[in-house]
């Protein structure tokens, strides 16, 4: 962990590929232990396990974000260590994908060239085993192969006492999405400017090794729909972050 000029540093393991996290003592101070002592009081108030469900954008740094919520739950005394599983787990298998399509300018396409899109998730499964870790039970939960673009069924076990559950659609105000709510204790809500995810999401893919005119070709067409549906179909949360252009949390409070 480094500092410097308020900016904390820290490094981690995302996906297996290493990221260095960047966030303010002020966001740190003001947002995240805060809300990790809230959480940690209503567990304590409730006595049995709580469920939060966290939704953003992609390229909000999310995961990340999520990952350093978990650490600082662990390493803060008289907080209670947070537990952060995925959505991507849920992504429909490749060749389910490829044998099914969609309709666009009068073509009909494979589900494949649109992966990340509500339609791409199974849905049904999704808020089955929500369901089950929010009754308290110990269950299994996927994970998303990023080598072999399937998920891994059962890939972690859930046994804990606060669970955050982070993706771009889990308050998605649309049919049969909106019902994952009713299975939250709390629910939290990022935004940030579309613009500054369009850079963010061309930026990790030439990162990737994909070439830059193919990058903003591919998030034009995908990653900035799916970015554009969570910013405007998502329900309101219990919390509001705003993600700002220089990596700064600030919390939208109520007028």
């Amino acid at each position: 962990m480094m500092n410097s000029s308020d900016k904390v540093v820290f490094p981690f393991i995302i996906n297996g590929l290493p990221v260095q996290a960047v966030y303010t003592q002020t966001s740190i101070n003001e947002i995240f232990l805060p809300f990790l002592r809230e959480i940690t009081d209503l567990r304590k108030k409730k006595g049995k396990r709580i469920l939060i469900l966290l939704a953003a954008p992609p390229a909000a740094g999310k995961s990340t974000l999520c990952e350093f919520l978990k650490m600082l739950s662990v390493q803060t005394e008289g907080i209670l260590p947070l537990t952060v599983i995925g959505m991507d787990g849920f992504h429909r298998y490749q060749n389910d994908l490829l044998s099914h399509t969609f309709v666009r300018d009068g073509e009909e396409r494979p589900l494949t060239e649109i992966k990340g899109a509500p339609v791409t998730f199974d849905l049904g499964k999704l808020t089955d085993r929500i369901r089950l870790v929010a009754s308290g039970e110990v269950c299994t939960w996927p994970l998303y192969d990023r080598t072999a673009h399937n998920p891994k069924e059962d890939a972690i076990t859930v046994d804990g006492e606060i669970f955050l559950i982070e993706g771009i659609y889990l308050l998605l105000d649309e049919p049969g999405w909106r019902d994952l709510q009713m299975f939250a204790d709390m629910t939290v809500r990022i935004i940030a400017d579309e613009e500054d995810l369009r850079e963010r999401l061309i930026s990790r893919k030439v990162a990737g090794g994909t070439e830059y005119a193919k990058a903003v070709e591919f998030v034009n067409r995908s990653d900035l729909a799916n970015a554009r549906l969570c910013l405007s179909e998502t329900m309101p949360a219990d919390k509001t972050w705003i993600l700002l252009h220089d990596g700064e949390y600030v919390e939208q409070r109520d007028s």
